[in-house]
């Protein structure tokens, strides 16, 4: 396991936290690797899991600089580890502080459950360096926010708070400042406790019902990415976002 991602496995809970301070926990291809391993081995030795961050961010996306030098995170991948967690057979716990930003959103809506610190915010910041939202995200938030909601954080880039989450159905409930893996371990050593077969079935049975959408969104989401990632708006983007300056977007 990558010094990235950190696990830890106590009374039935297993904590995956993702460790790359430096860059606000930014995500690449090594480190959602880790996650997936992380996850998938917790499916046979928990009865739940935690995905958290630190106290600054829970994850600020991917990261761009890295990402691009690895030839992108791979999209399809990605894709394939949210889904994993959606269909984990236990329950999942995303316990967020700082930003869950881009891919990091995404991983943090596909946990069952989500505890989100009163400073922590949701955001889909995509189209600033010219891309669309992906992993699954134009399915995920649209599923508990609904259609203008996500167009508002697709289209305007804006951070949603806690606050504004939690009323919009992005998130299960809202602590103050350091408080969320408090709350999160102790929603978990519950379901550590509980039935897990009833778990289950009841993940299954909702995940069923309210993202029919998810992996079609996967497929249009992919689809969209590789052609934004040929464009020279998103080669502009990128390189605005290193250089810290305003991108000169033209349509190409």
């Amino acid at each position: 396991m990558t010094s990235n991602v950190l696990t830890d496995l106590r009374d039935g809970v297993v904590t995956v936290t993702i460790n790359r301070p430096e860059s606000l926990n930014a995500l690449t291809r090594e480190t959602m690797e880790a996650v997936a391993a992380a996850v998938a081995k917790a499916a046979t030795t928990a009865r739940a899991v935690i995905i958290t961050g630190n106290d600054r961010s829970f994850s600020s996306g991917a990261d761009l600089q890295g990402s691009v030098q690895e030839g992108g995170l791979g999209l399809d991948r990605a894709n394939a580890i949210i889904r994993s967690i959606i269909d984990l057979p236990i329950p999942t716990i995303a316990a967020v502080s700082g930003p869950a930003a881009g891919i990091g959103c995404s991983l943090a809506l596909a946990c069952d459950y989500t505890v989100m610190s009163e400073e922590s915010y949701l955001m889909l910041a995509f189209t600033k360096i010219g891309l669309m939202p992906d992993g699954g995200a134009t399915a995920l938030v649209a599923a508990s926010a609904g259609r203008h909601r996500a167009m508002k954080m697709a289209l305007t880039a804006q951070k949603v708070w806690a606050k504004e989450a939690f009323e919009w159905g992005l998130t299960s409930e809202v602590t103050q400042a350091g408080e969320q893996l408090n709350r999160a371990q102790e929603i978990a050593a519950q379901w550590a406790q509980g039935a897990p077969l009833a778990f289950a079935s009841s993940k299954g049975a909702i995940n069923a019902a309210t993202l029919t959408e998810l992996d079609d969104a996967f497929d249009r989401e992919l689809k969209g990415q590789t052609a934004l990632r040929e464009s020279k708006d998103f080669a502009e983007g990128v390189t605005a976002f290193i250089e810290k300056r305003g991108p000169n977007f033209t349509g190409e």
